[in-house]
């Protein structure tokens, strides 16, 4: 009796389910709600419906919806990362889908941060799954039976890049500072997690520049193990969803609308280079929430892995996310050709409806102002160039199926030009930041490092920057927001 009277308490005290509005080829959260608590063992099962559109899985990979939980006790302004139960065993997804979790240790405990869910067996097409429920053990967040809070529940979606083998730089080393087997002009072949020799010496690895000699140490990412990235960039509906659950104080380091020194910024409420992003009373609005996310800087983009228990990836995973285990093409971009077009039209009203109507296109760059739409210099929706039938040459996607790795906005990765960026050993993100809105995970290089490289070109930039080995920003520090700086999270992938 006691235990029915408490439940009874609890489920008043929850007294609103907010829903994340999901964006990014449409992923969806809906119908949230508590399914049952279990006072007892101190957990609820957030049911919700979730939904996205052309997910996928082949002989060699999938894509996967990274769905996690937020939460706010009445009273307080920030919103806390709700831990979950880290078995798969403890959620439950329909039929044909399978789940795997996603922890970080905190406090010296395994603590579940998010789960990944997915097609179980071979498949495409639109997916939309109803009553999915995951574990939230309130208890180990300390919350007490019956505390009053609001619940928000968040999807990304994201792509498995499988463990294997992989090459890294470009058939004849004739980019920018591209990497090479020393003794040779080809490609480095990476084999393995453990430590890679660098230095001017016949085997190892190098480049012209941006590289130090010594080791490459075996904690360091180096894409060879399997992960999950972000099919899309962050986009601009996905900055706000973040932006809007920061304490004011956190807000304050992260408002890319106003002058925050050394970050500067958009320095308006006005579309600045297609982003639409407005902040009025620390409260973040945007009118094209599918449109890619610019105007990020470093620790804009570590901020948001933090939050999302996720984290940066590094140069050697962003070329092998880019070309999987193929051989090097000379030149290639992201989609394994060295051919290329600009986006040039967009037709339709850019309500993430929108097409691309330039014939052949499949890339956005070298400064072309668009025609049709909201017109304009600056990025585009995150796989617009994806149609039914399309393909990946057509889609602009790489080898897994990750869209916009050429073009539309810089990537920014860690990379290997110096101890800053050698001693960066995966961590994952604990879904909270420091009371100044800033990353806090040990071993992520700093906003103002030289530890971190600009990868993939983007809106503006010519055709050879958008080339997959290209490096002549590796090492160039990322002190300010620019309207070409995007961001792209990856996460180690489970263990089972």
């Amino acid at each position: 009796m006691e235990n029915k009277k408490r439940l009874l308490v609890f489920i008043a005290m929850i007294f609103l389910l907010l829903l994340r509005q999901g964006r990014g080829n449409n992923i969806q959260i809906q119908n949230v709600t508590i399914a049952s608590w279990e006072m007892n063992e101190d957990y609820v099962m957030v049911q919700f419906d979730l939904s996205w559109e052309n997910s996928f899985r082949d002989e060699v990979n999938w894509d996967a919806a990274w769905v996690f939980v937020k939460y706010q006790l009445q009273g307080s302004s920030e919103w806390q990362h709700a831990w979950l139960g880290t078995t798969a065993a403890e959620h439950t997804v329909p039929a044909g889908y399978t789940c795997t979790v996603g922890s970080t240790t905190i406090d010296a405990i395994n603590r579940g941060m998010g789960v990944f869910i997915y097609r179980s067996a071979n498949g495409s097409g639109n997916t939309s799954l109803a009553d999915v429920q995951i574990r939230w053990v309130y208890g180990a967040n300390g919350v007490a039976d019956g505390a009053p809070l609001t619940l928000k529940v968040f999807a990304i979606e994201m792509v498995y890049v499988p463990q294997g083998p992989f090459y890294l730089g470009d058939a004849d080393a004739d980019l920018y500072y591209n990497f090479y087997t020393y003794g040779t002009s080809g490609p480095y072949l990476v084999t393995g997690e453990g430590e890679i020799p660098l230095g001017q010496t016949t085997g190892y690895l190098w480049a012209p520049n941006y590289v130090e000699a010594g080791t490459l140490p075996a904690a360091f990412p180096k894409g060879y193990d399997a992960f999950y990235c972000m099919k899309y960039e962050i986009s601009q509906g996905q900055w706000v969803d973040f932006f809007n659950t920061l304490a004011d104080s956190q807000k304050a380091t992260r408002d890319m609308t106003s002058y925050v020194a050394p970050l500067w910024g958009k320095y308006s409420d006005n579309v600045e280079w297609r982003n639409t992003i407005s902040i009025i009373s620390g409260f973040a609005t945007c009118t094209t929430p599918d449109r890619t996310c610019n105007y990020l800087c470093w620790s804009d983009g570590t901020a948001y892995a933090d939050w999302a228990g996720l984290r940066p990836m590094t140069e050697l995973e962003y070329e092998k996310a880019c070309r999987g285990t193929l051989p090097v093409v000379d030149d290639e971009f992201a989609w394994g050709s060295a051919d290329i077009i600009g986006a040039a039209a967009i037709s339709g009203d850019e309500d993430g409806t929108e097409i691309i109507s330039t014939a052949g296109a499949n890339c956005r760059y070298n400064y072309i102002p668009l025609a049709g739409g909201d017109g304009g210099d600056g990025p585009l929706r995150g796989g617009i160039f994806a149609r039914s039938a399309t393909t990946r040459e057509a889609a602009g996607s790489s080898y897994y199926g990750i869209m916009e790795l050429s073009g539309n906005v810089w990537e920014l990765a860690v990379n290997i030009s110096n101890a800053a960026g050698k001693g960066y050993t995966g961590l994952h993100g604990d879904g909270s930041l420091d009371d100044t809105g800033m990353s806090d995970v040990a071993n992520w290089p700093v906003y103002n490092s030289t530890a971190i490289s600009y990868r993939g070109g983007a809106w503006d930039g010519d055709a050879s920057a958008q080339r997959v080995s290209n490096r002549y920003l590796a090492g160039l520090p990322s002190f300010d927001r620019d309207g070409r700086n995007g961001f792209r999270c990856v996460r180690t992938a489970p263990s089972s």
